[in-house]
């Protein structure tokens, strides 16, 4: 993947990869050869993580303040706001349609790019979602667990909507009206997304591995439980699982990570 500059056969190549999958109902138990790609790839990224991605966040938590962090963050959720948009009217949620329009033109004027929730102040709270929650709504089934390379835990629904969501990106669309730019505004934007989600992620991760037997079966237990509140979508249900591990690393509200 380049950056979020995707190559345009990307979600077509997702969809085929994934089109068996889709008529298996998710499952926790991934028994048989598929246990075993999994436990080795989940290994790859444990390690590759652990000499990269990992240092970073914790150099970028230790450089920056809680406040310069959460600029960050909602300068992301921002950037997110369009998508969000997008499936908001594809699950016929009108009324939250013109509530993220109205976020990300708000916040990306008088919230400076941003990096500061204005809109939140005047009442119209973020309500995230993507194309991933769309599926779900369409009770498109989620497939089995499977770790891939370097994104992680996943499931082949959540691989489609990841991909859906990365095109409606306002950073596919914008970088592409300057060739000589567009890599370099991708690339940069994308890492600052992987460091700024891995270091809200370090104390849940940490705190995971410390109390398992099998970091493996815990992460992939604690990701379709996290789920199932998606899945839950089909039924019109919006549940959230008595324990939920957040793996999605959503934009939540700032005063949740000060």
């Amino acid at each position: 993947m380049k950056g979020f500059i995707l190559p345009k056969y990307s979600l077509l190549l997702a969809v085929l990869l994934s089109g068996a999958a889709f008529g298996v109902q998710a499952a926790e138990d991934d028994s048989g050869w598929l246990e075993s790609y999994n436990r080795s790839m989940f290994n790859f990224n444990y390690q590759l993580d652990k000499y990269t991605l990992k240092p970073l966040a914790e150099g970028y938590r230790a450089i920056t303040t809680p406040d310069v962090r959460n600029r960050v963050t909602s300068f992301i959720g921002n950037m997110r706001e369009p998508v969000t948009a997008v499936n908001h009217t594809l699950q016929g949620s009108i009324k939250d349609t013109f509530v993220s329009v109205g976020r990300f033109l708000i916040n990306s004027t008088l919230g400076l790019g941003g990096t500061f929730d204005v809109a939140e102040g005047w009442g119209l709270k973020r309500n995230s979602t993507d194309f991933d929650a769309t599926l779900a709504t369409y009770c498109v089934p989620d497939g089995p667990f499977v770790v891939v390379p370097l994104l992680g835990p996943a499931t082949p629904r959540s691989l489609v909507g990841l991909t859906a969501d990365a095109v409606a990106s306002p950073m596919y669309w914008g970088p592409l009206q300057d060739k000589n730019y567009a890599d370099k505004i991708s690339y940069s934007y994308a890492a600052v997304v992987a460091v700024n989600a891995r270091e809200r992620s370090l104390d849940l991760l940490n705190d995971l591995e410390s109390n398992s037997v099998d970091f493996y079966t815990t992460v992939r237990s604690a990701y379709m439980q996290n789920r199932q509140a998606m899945n839950n979508l089909c039924a019109g249900k919006r549940q959230n699982p008595a324990a939920s591990y957040d793996f999605d690393f959503e934009i939540e509200d700032e005063d949740d990570f000060e």
